[in-house]
């Protein structure tokens, strides 16, 4: 399954919220991958995030596949809406 979001960070996904995003992805069995432009990045990787480079307000789309994928979705689509907790 797929879903589009939107980065609200005013620092984009840098370091704390890519680490929260690939623990929190790391906890499924289902593969998770982000999708930007024409880039792919394994969603447990966190040098595979960091390299996408992604800023307030761009648009990623979230991939999970698996037995979990729809607890894995909600999760992680969760913490991008809620900015990953930050202000």
């Amino acid at each position: 399954m797929e879903k589009t979001v939107k980065i609200l960070n005013e620092q984009g996904l840098h370091a704390r919220p890519a680490s929260i995003f690939v623990k929190t992805a790391s906890k499924f069995k289902s593969t998770v991958s982000i999708v930007h432009g024409t880039g792919v990045a394994n969603a447990k990787s966190i040098i595979n995030i960091m390299s996408l480079g992604l800023k307030k307000d761009e648009e990623i789309k979230i991939v999970t596949e698996g037995a979990d994928e729809k607890e894995a979705m909600a999760a992680l689509v969760s913490l991008v809406e809620t900015k990953f907790g930050e202000e």
